[in-house]
């Protein structure tokens, strides 16, 4: 068997001006050389796998590897509370609503993403 050859480095540009979804699925399907319908379902499909890692009992956290981590964090019910001091006008005191439980949704950068950014 032959060996196969590495792909040849690429010269990586710093872009300028944000993509718009558009550009992004061309660049992708131009480096690729799959078809922007492919690209598109591939991005689709992606979209998918994630919001089955972190929708209502799931699993809550999805990693792209190298790039990011995506994970659910529940925060608790907060009690409504009274005579609290008002951290803007010292001496006041003020009222604070009550806060239903809620899930939020955090995205953390991986060690790859960082360095890219260097």
């Amino acid at each position: 068997m032959p060996a196969k050859k590495a792909a040849p480095a690429r010269k990586i540009t710093a872009v300028k001006e944000k993509f718009t979804k558009t550009q992004i699925l061309n660049e992708i399907a131009d480096n690729t050389g799959l078809s922007r319908k492919e690209v598109t379902a591939v991005l689709d499909e992606l979209s998918i796998v994630i919001e089955r890692h972190i929708k209502k009992r799931s699993i809550g956290e999805f990693t792209l590897p190298g790039l990011l981590k995506i994970k659910t964090v529940k925060k608790p019910a907060q009690k409504a509370r009274k005579n609290v001091p008002n951290p803007f006008r010292p001496g006041e005191t003020m009222d604070v609503a009550a806060k239903p439980a809620s899930t939020k949704v955090k995205v953390l950068p991986l060690k790859k993403l960082k360095d890219m950014a260097l």
